[in-house]
């Protein structure tokens, strides 16, 4: 590795703030999970294509909460045919070593990190996750999604009386909801660790960024906290970025352009070796 990246890592674990991961599709996408963006991400109901924009909705699941389940469910068969990758992998030994430094916050819903090995108790997952649902905005109703819904749903898949049954299950046998933000509602605390993720931003002595594009509001904001307050950003990402940007104009960041898998083993094992 390069000693300006060195220098940048071994400054962040001699902090006295913790290690602060943010994760983003990029490193869901070396495990094969489509971003649902392009072609995949269309949903066709009658005649009709919607875009994830569309679906992904409060006021779409007020109109067809059928058809949103139907969707979440294809998407929740292909998260679940995916498996965590070396860079999932690598972040769990990080927080082994570092216990109650280390933090990860995720904009994925997929549960790869969970399913990898990271606790849920130092993890944010700031988008929900795919394999709960809840009723409203109630906390306490949170729940895993039931075993027997299974997970081969096809597109095709029809939404089925026993499909609604297990998944009726507020009161009065309301349909719960997926346990996801969608994109006309907004961050919270009690959900989605939105005061939580920001203190952690103004604490972190170290904040690495993987595979996020920066179109996400609380997400940005951890970013800039942290570029504001000069702590060392290290940016793993295929593209240029906001964070990127934030990194390189920081004075004490660092970019690395490509996929987690390849950068991200060597920045961990680096720090296990001081830690």
């Amino acid at each position: 590795m390069d000693a300006s990246l060195i220098d940048l890592l071994d400054r962040g674990l001699a902090g006295a703030g913790p290690v602060v991961v943010l994760t983003g599709a990029g490193i869901s996408a070396e495990s094969g999970i489509p971003t649902f963006r392009g072609e995949d991400g269309y949903w066709t109901v009658g005649s009709a294509h919607y875009h994830p924009e569309d679906m992904a909705t409060n006021a779409a699941f007020g109109r067809m909460p059928e058809e949103v389940w139907r969707w979440y469910l294809y998407r929740r068969s292909v998260c679940r045919a995916a498996e965590p990758n070396p860079a999932h992998r690598a972040l769990v030994a990080l927080e082994e070593a570092l216990g109650d430094r280390f933090l990860l916050i995720t904009q994925n819903v997929d549960g790869l990190h969970l399913r990898a090995g990271s606790s849920a108790a130092r993890t944010y997952q700031i988008h929900g996750n795919i394999d709960f649902l809840r009723c409203g905005d109630e906390p306490s109703s949170l729940r895993p999604i039931p075993l027997a819904i299974g997970d081969a749903w096809t597109k095709d898949a029809p939404f089925t009386e026993e499909a609604r049954a297990l998944l009726s299950c507020c009161d009065g046998g309301r349909l719960a909801r997926p346990h996801v933000l969608w994109f006309d509602e907004y961050y919270d605390e009690a959900l989605f660790h939105w005061q939580s993720s920001l203190r952690a931003a103004g604490e972190a002595s170290l904040l690495i960024v993987i595979g996020t594009s920066g179109s996400t509001n609380l997400p940005m904001q951890v970013g800039s906290i942290v570029a504001r307050r000069g702590a060392p950003m290290i940016v793993i990402n295929q593209d240029p970025s906001p964070f990127s940007r934030f990194a390189e104009e920081s004075g004490a960041g660092w970019f690395a352009r490509g996929r987690a898998g390849d950068h991200l083993p060597a920045m961990v094992e680096h720090l296990l070796e001081r830690a």
